[in-house]
């Protein structure tokens, strides 16, 4: 069913997508992230689209992302910025990617708000690295994701640790090179867990705040049981998941009193993202199939 995605009705797809996607504008974003905010969960906010063409869409994009740090600040909402560094023009011009990447960080800090730097594949790993490296000493608004599939985690996120210091921590969802990766990682996810709690591990033994993404039941309650035999505050890490994605689960998170961030997407490159959302989540594709074959 995954694989016969391309072969639905866009419209259904966006029907669906709606569940995952807070709409094409900065307006829905704020509605959408609102209902979060109520329900008591913070949201980081990513403006679709990654690899841009041209460096003018990417100061497009600049200018949404400032557009939404004011929308936040504006509606006091609890929420930040998520970015990618390929949609602010890393691939064309890693310099000009740095500038673009500074003004929202700059426009953030006008805001006493926080941005995340987003990790992509191993091609983009190393210069996002180096330049999460040169803005976090002048700028403590800015954050970095490291995957924890890869081996290199490892040696990347020792220098990252620290009081003050803030994470997040994902599976990983690039394909990459065997080689690249943990374990038995590229044909068992679950292979990923205890690489995963060693970087959880090393956070909470270092004092640096950890931003915990995943929708793995397992590792969840591993990382909760975790945080119980070393008595860590809740105020020192979060869960983090995607919009529309495993709400029972959020919901007994919130219940247990545990923190919890919702990736909230929008913006008008809805049908890539939807159709890889869909791809990931059997469920999501058996419901549009469904849908098609049914009033």
């Amino acid at each position: 069913m995954a694989h016969a995605i391309p072969l639905v009705p866009r419209a259904l797809v966006q029907k669906a997508s709606r569940r995952y996607i807070a709409g094409n504008t900065v307006g829905e974003a704020v509605a959408r992230i609102g209902k979060l905010n109520a329900l008591g969960c913070s949201a980081t906010v990513d403006v679709l689209g990654e690899v841009v063409a041209d460096l003018r869409q990417a100061e497009r994009t600049v200018d949404e992302y400032i557009e939404v740090l004011d929308a936040i600040h504006a509606n006091g909402l609890d929420a930040n910025v998520s970015v990618k560094p390929s949609a602010l023009g890393l691939l064309l011009d890693e310099a000009r990617c740095e500038q673009n990447l500074l003004q929202i960080v700059h426009a953030a800090a006008r805001h006493d708000n926080f941005v995340r730097i987003d990790m992509e594949d191993a091609d983009c790993t190393q210069r996002e690295i180096e330049m999460f490296g040169r803005l976090r000493p002048k700028h403590s608004n800015v954050g970095l994701v490291l995957q924890a599939y890869l081996q290199r985690t490892y040696r990347d996120i020792e220098p990252l640790l620290g009081q003050g210091r803030n994470l997040r921590l994902c599976k990983g969802i690039y394909v990459e090179e065997r080689w690249h990766l943990v374990d038995d990682a590229w044909r068992d996810r679950r292979a990923i867990n205890a690489h995963f709690l060693h970087h959880v591990g090393r956070c909470f033994d270092t004092g640096t705040f950890v931003g915990i993404a995943t929708h793995d039941a397992a590792l969840i309650n591993a990382v909760t049981e975790l945080a119980h035999r070393r008595k860590i505050d809740g105020s020192r890490f979060e869960f983090q998941m995607l919009l529309g994605v495993c709400e029972p689960l959020r919901g007994r998170l919130l219940q247990a009193g545990f923190r919890v961030r919702i990736y909230v997407p929008f913006g008008k490159d809805w049908y890539g993202y939807s159709t890889r959302r869909i791809k990931e989540n059997p469920q999501i594709a058996g419901y549009l199939m469904r849908a098609m074959l049914t009033r």
